[in-house]
């Protein structure tokens, strides 16, 4: 099959498209390399630097690649900085959304995936969130996620075509950006690997369910290319991709400092690690959200299969082999 991904050469789409490569599918991928890496990908992979805002361009890569189905995970993915810039969160996610789904019609694609956020669709849940729970987005950010599934689930409706959305609790794995706000495992691996500390926002306890990303990748291929009994045209369904195990920062910060203390003391730096700092909230945070992903297992046969504390572990060598 012919797949496009947008966002293919970030953290999460990265994986996605070598999860596709294996699997035999050939792959293309739009990104305006704001966040990714041509690096991230394998030699051959078309990328084609786009800005999925940008109608036109959009319009011209699927003329090219005629692709039969369309992975999305372009985003703007920063609460805060949703909370600071709504129009450009708004921009990015429902007008490039719109831009991508109309070139997906018009070029006869069967099925889109959309990368939704359980993370923050349902507000703060303090128990696992099934995909029944209302809605309750307290960002921007997650009010744009929950618009981009209410986008797809018309252009289903309206032109046939099958819709998935995979609700992503707080992904985590090597090839995260830890120059942003988003990415906490990552820039606290960044910082601890340099012998500096961590900032921890607001008291620490903020609690989210960590799922590793090439688990997420999994969770894509399955949804972009098996054939689904509950997935048929002029439908969405909508599927939580976590879980359903709460951790706090502080815990997370530990967890990570333990794994970096190990590599340091192999490579023969004894001194120790510097203990986190503390900042003030961000705007826009839970203090608490888990997902229930019953249902994705139960439709796609997906559950996660690398652990907490061994994801951290490889997240932790990745970031200081690189």
């Amino acid at each position: 099959m012919k797949i496009l991904v947008t966002g293919g050469a970030g953290f999460i789409g990265s994986h996605i498209v070598d999860s596709l490569l294996e699997a035999g599918h050939t792959v293309a991928v739009i990104d305006d390399l704001s966040s990714g890496s041509r690096e991230n990908l394998a030699a051959g992979v078309p990328l084609h630097t786009v800005d999925i805002v940008d109608e036109k361009a959009v319009d011209r890569v699927f003329a090219v690649e005629r692709p039969q189905a369309v992975c999305h995970q372009a985003a703007q993915m920063s609460v805060s900085r949703s909370v600071r810039e709504p129009l450009f969160n708004a921009q990015v996610n429902c007008l490039g959304l719109i831009n991508v789904l109309a070139a997906a019609v018009q070029y006869g694609c069967q099925r889109v995936v959309f990368a939704s956020s359980g993370g923050v669709l349902y507000g703060d849940v303090a128990s696992p969130a099934l995909e029944s729970t209302p809605a309750n987005p307290l960002s921007p950010y997650g009010i744009t996620k929950w618009a981009g599934e209410r986008y797809l689930k018309f252009f289903a409706e309206e032109h046939g075509i099958e819709g998935v959305a995979l609700r992503y609790s707080n992904v985590y794995g090597p090839r995260q950006n830890p120059h942003g706000e988003a990415g906490v495992v990552a820039i606290f691996s960044k910082k601890l690997l340099a012998g500096e500390a961590g900032t921890i926002n607001g008291d620490g306890r903020h609690v989210r369910d960590y799922v590793y990303g090439p688990d997420v990748a999994q969770a894509n291929l399955i949804a972009l290319t098996a054939q689904l009994p509950n997935v048929k045209p002029r439908t969405l369904t909508s599927l939580n991709i976590g879980t359903g195990i709460g951790t706090d920062v502080n815990l997370l910060e530990a967890m990570i400092r333990q794994h970096v203390a190990r590599i340091r003391i192999a490579s023969g730096r004894v001194s120790p690690l510097p203990e986190p700092l503390f900042g003030p909230s961000r705007a826009g945070d839970l203090r608490s959200n888990l997902l229930d992903a019953q249902l994705a297992q139960s439709i796609l046969g997906w559950e996660p299969r690398v652990g907490l504390a061994e994801g951290i572990a490889q997240t932790v060598a990745w970031f200081a082999a690189h």
